[in-house]
């Protein structure tokens, strides 16, 4: 469910001496607040935007690569309040994602990848004040308190590292100034238009304070809670046994409080220390979205039926699957390959319990409106954790070169669950979860001269990930042998060194040259085993040890994959600038992007990515 009416009031508390003054208006501040009333930027104009895509202080315009910016002002103005809200801003950039919209990734120019387990790194790279968010699910949080975001398109491994091979988006938060004590307050409150009424409420708001001439400190925090928006109407139609107290709860209810603080020390002109820490906690619902007929279609390969395509269930369809020539092949329960109608024991299901509804008999009446009929849905089921810490160290070493230290850790944590058929029938699950930490050390060098600028630097990562994913059989599913999880477990640590430089030469006053390079070595260790959890309840998963089933068989015996790798990478960066007149700049590259490798956690072997 993407797309939402929402109604809002929104209230935003100016700047002035004692934020006193309130303006009631529309969902977005009045384009009128200026930064003279505001603590918060100002519309501002392409020509006043700086941006940092080359590791260095930079006019928009004068960067020769495909970027968009949008100051936070922008992002206020246009009511972004998630990270994957800046993709509907951008052409050529997407947001896609799985449990039901709750996990979301950006494709930029088509790059992206359809595996969405957690200890997959995106092909996209994704940054909040220079610090590399590793966890696919980190990359979806609120937006408040923004200086700017950055979207750049095309490989940008140079000076980014690894995993940027589509383009990155970084995210910068306003940081400490000297300026004198000031902030804002936002808040907004609405209703949703449908048949739920949900009601939302939203709180925004960010405080800076200078301790003294060489001390400051910013503090931001954001408040989010709205109920279920999807109308759930269980036990419409309802097939099986409750899978729990709480079950048909409304979907798509979020409650989420999100700070951070950042304190800035600059003991002398030539030194800047910079520490910030964030964290953020989200209780949300099973995934919301509606359920939708479907039936398959099977061809004859080499004497065996395989699945070719999924097809929409039209309004008169009867048959349990398609086969050759159109012919009801009826179904496989018992998933041996042979169909109900050449298979006794699959025989009594040769056709659908109702015309044009799904496998079990269900069709949603109103289509794509608001209402539904779930049994696998409860009210703040599923959770989002996160917390991290962020060091950034700038010393000018003299008036043309200045060295940077950025160190960043990150703690991830997260259980959200999507009802299979999302329809009144208890018969699956799906959840994912994640336990996972980042830490990366960044230390670069930046110089100029005449014709010169340049940055070389040393970057490190360190990546350890469990993830947990799988179906779930609740209590009073229609699958002989529930409750039980069928889990797969994996366990994956990364560890990246790389060495990066790149050089802009002036060959004229119109003409420079650009090279750069990364030498990148990734060591992987990695594990994975298949198992059945006997878990009791609908709110928890992967209880007590598993009784494992795989994913290989040693003499027989089912047993945990384990695999390591090392490689070696390197991405690469010529490009020539050309400005004819101060109003125009041309350029050309070549660039290379390396996306580092992983493993498929699913299926037999659990082993190198491919899936």
């Amino acid at each position: 469910m993407t797309h939402t009416p929402l109604i809002t009031i929104s209230l935003t508390a100016l700047k002035l001496s004692a934020l006193t003054s309130m303006l009631l208006g529309t969902a977005m501040p009045v384009m009128a607040l200026g930064a003279e009333e505001d603590s918060r930027p100002a519309v501002d104009t392409l020509e006043e935007i700086t941006v940092t895509a080359q590791k260095r202080q930079q006019n928009l315009q004068d960067v020769g690569m495909a970027i968009s910016a949008f100051s936070g002002g922008m992002l206020d103005r246009m009511g972004i309040t998630q990270s994957s809200e800046v993709a509907d801003l951008v052409p050529g950039v997407h947001i896609s994602g799985n449990l039901a919209g709750q996990n979301t990734q950006f494709t930029i120019r088509g790059v992206t990848q359809n595996d969405f387990n957690d200890i997959v790194e995106s092909p996209n790279a994704v940054y909040l004040d220079e610090g590399y968010i590793a966890i696919a699910q980190g990359q979806s949080f609120a937006t408040f308190d923004i200086d700017r975001v950055e979207i750049l398109k095309g490989p940008q491994g140079t000076l980014f590292g690894r995993n940027a091979t589509g383009g990155l988006v970084h995210y910068i938060s306003r940081q400490p100034t000297f300026d004198g004590v000031e902030g804002y307050v936002d808040a907004t409150v609405g209703i949703f238009d449908t048949p739920a009424n949900a009601e939302s409420y939203e709180v925004t708001g960010a405080l800076n304070i200078p301790f003294s001439d060489k001390a400051a400190g910013r503090f931001a925090v954001k408040y989010r809670k709205h109920d279920g928006f999807l109308k759930n109407n269980f036990p419409d139609g309802q097939f099986g046994g409750s899978p729990g107290d709480g079950a048909g709860a409304d979907l798509g209810d979020d409650d989420t409080f999100s700070a951070r603080s950042t304190f800035l020390f600059q003991p002398n002109e030539d030194l800047s220390i910079r520490l910030s820490g964030n964290y953020s906690t989200s209780t949300l619902a099973t995934g919301p979205y509606q359920s939708k007929p479907t039936i398959g279609v099977f061809e004859d390969v080499n004497g065996a039926f395989e699945l070719v395509d999924v097809l929409d269930v039209g309004p008169n369809e009867t048959r349990a699957s398609i086969g050759p020539g159109g012919i009801d092949l009826g179904s496989d329960l018992d998933n041996d390959g042979v169909f109900g109608l050449n298979d006794p024991d699959d025989a009594f299901l040769t056709s659908r319990f109702g015309v044009g509804t799904d496998f079990f008999g269900y069709v949603d009446p109103d289509g794509e409106d608001f209402t539904t009929s779930s049994d696998f849905a409860f009210e703040d089921q599923g959770s989002i954790d996160t917390y991290g810490v962020n060091l950034n160290i700038s010393w000018d070493i003299n008036e043309n070169m200045t060295l940077t230290a950025i160190s960043d850790f990150k703690d991830y944590e997260k259980l959200l669950f999507i009802d299979v058929d999302a329809a009144p029938v208890n018969q699956s699950a799906n959840f994912a979860s994640v336990d996972a930490t980042s830490f990366t050390q960044e230390v670069r060098v930046n110089g100029e001269s005449d014709k010169t600028r340049w940055v070389v630097g040393l970057f490190y990562l360190n990546i350890d990930n469990e993830s947990h994913n799988g179906l779930k059989f609740p209590v009073g599913s229609v699958v002989p042998g529930a409750p039980f999880d069928l889990s797969s477990v994996a366990n994956l640590d990364t560890e990246s060194y790389s060495a990066f430089g790149q050089i802009e030469y002036d060959l004229s006053d119109k003409l420079t040259f650009t090279a750069g390079i990364r030498v990148i070595q990734e060591e992987k260790d990695y594990k994975f085993l298949q198992g059945i959890f006997f878990t009791q309840s609908s709110l928890e998963i992967d209880q007590g040890d598993p009784f494992q089933i795989g994913p290989i068989f040693p003499g027989g015996v089912p047993s945990t994959f384990t695999d390591d790798t090392s490689d070696t990478l390197w991405a690469g960066n010529l490009q020539l600038d050309y400005r004819p007149n101060d109003d125009l700049l041309v350029y050309a590259a070549i660039k290379r992007g390396v996306k580092a490798g992983s493993f498929c956690p699913v299926g037999r072997g659990g082993g190198d990515s491919g899936c």
